[in-house]
This record gives C-alpha cells, structure tokens and sequence, in this order.
C-alpha cells in the first residue's frame, strides 16, 4: 500500500467514525445556531494558527448564509512564513499568553442573541480557552469544534484549569488522533498526514446544511450568497443580485456590534 492511499484510507475511517458518532452534537449545534440566527444573533467562529481554515470554510464561501462571524485575527491566524516576517513564533507565543483574548473580545459590543464557536484541536491553549470562558460571561452559549481524545489526554494549559472541553455547552469531535497526523513512514521518526483539515471541513459542512434546514423549519429563509461561476447563462445575472442581496444582508447582520 502507498503512503498515499494509507492516508485516504486512515482518514476515510475518520469521517466514517464522524458520521457514526457525531450527528447528535450537530444536530444540537445546528438547533443553537439557527435559533440566534433567527433572532437576529451572529454565531462567531473563532480558531487560531490552521483552526483559523475552518472559519474561513464557513464564511464568505458560495453557499453561506447571512449569520455567521468568521473571526481569524491576523497575529494569529495567518502566519505566512515560518521565521522572519509574519513567521510563526509570533502566533505561537501569543496562543499562550492570558488576557490577549480578553483584549479581543472587548473589539465587539455583542449582542443577546449571539453564540460562538471556539475551533481547536488540541483545546488546551490559553486563547482558545480564554475566548471561550470570555464568550460564556458575555452571555453567549459555546460550541466547541476539538479532537475530544487530543483535549481529554492533555494537561490543561490555562490557569483555570479548564479546557475546551470543560467550557463548551456542545462539542464537535473532529475524531482526530492526538497529534493529528495519521501517516507512518518506515525512516521517518514523526507522523505526517494531518487529518484535521478533512474532518473540520465536514463537521463545518454539516453543520451548515443543518442549520439552513433548521432556519427554514423555523419560517426563517437564510439570506446565501450564491455561486457566482454562471457566465454566459440566465442565472449569472440573477447571483449578481443574490450577491448584493447577501452583502446588504450581511452589513445588518452586524450592525449590533459595533454600536
């Protein structure tokens, strides 16, 4: 077997595993997130360094919807370099420090209605965990999106003694190995083949769809923002007004916040 196909298979396993285990907390998640939704809230999703992927596949991305808050802040989010400029010791150093999240968080006036989500494989660093405890004393209920047997094996990193696990109201288990990579290589002497990017697309993914039906349960029509690939047919014109139709949508989404 080629390295290759180990890792499709390993990781294959994975979202088999997903699907089979983690459908409860979705549909839970998805039933908080149209409920805000629908009362006019946002649902921020949060995640630092590679977790950051993850907000950015919910939102702004064909077949989103008005309501969530991608929130990838740069110092931590989009290292571009491994030393020099925009490297990674910056990011990593931060993802440490207590009190950074609490700065974050004082950014935004949020609102009654609003929820967050804290994406984090491992779920133990100080600014995940503080980002979670800070969304849970302004009122918001948390979704965690972890790798539950990452977080559970691991020593809290925070000074509360808490993870994310311990703060988040529903859980989304990425089902990803501690460590995350997946692959064996005979002369290699670390795993390679990460997983976490597939298996949080999916949960994210999920969650999604579920919320859009959820909103419709509840007499909601979420506001999308369409595929806008339609050139040279009727319906390019028609994405053209469906985007303007999400940016306006969008704009009052989050007026709340910055009042």
């Amino acid at each position: 077997m080629s390295a290759a196909t180990d890792y499709f298979d390993k990781t294959h396993e994975l979202l088999s595993r997903l699907r089979a285990t983690q459908l409860p907390a979705i549909e839970r998640a998805a039933e908080l997130c149209a409920g805000r939704i629908a009362r006019g809230g946002l649902v921020f999703l949060f995640g630092a360094g590679h977790s950051r992927m993850m907000c950015e596949e919910m939102a702004p991305r064909q077949g989103c919807f008005v309501g969530f808050f991608p929130w990838a802040e740069p110092a931590v989010a989009q290292p571009s370099s491994t030393i020099g400029v925009n490297g990674l010791r910056g990011p990593l150093f931060l993802e440490k420090i207590e009190g950074y999240a609490e700065q974050l968080l004082s950014g935004f006036k949020f609102g009654p209605h609003d929820a967050f989500i804290a994406i984090s494989t491992s779920g133990i660093r100080p600014l995940i965990v503080e980002m979670a405890l800070g969304a849970k004393a302004r009122g918001m209920p948390v979704i965690g999106m972890v790798s539950v047997a990452h977080c559970s094996q691991s020593k809290p990193a925070h000074s509360s003694g808490k993870k994310l696990i311990d703060v988040a109201d529903v859980v989304l288990d990425n089902q990803c190995p501690p460590g995350d990579c997946v692959a064996e290589i005979p002369g290699l002497a670390w795993r390679t083949g990460p997983t976490s990017t597939v298996t949080g697309a999916m949960l994210i993914n999920m969650l999604r769809c579920e919320t859009a039906a959820r909103l419709l349960q509840l007499g909601h029509a979420p506001v999308m923002l369409p595929s806008h690939q339609f050139v040279g047919t009727t319906l390019a014109h028609a994405a053209e007004e469906q985007l303007e139709a999400y940016y306006e949508g969008y704009r009052r989404s989050i007026a709340h916040l910055y009042r």
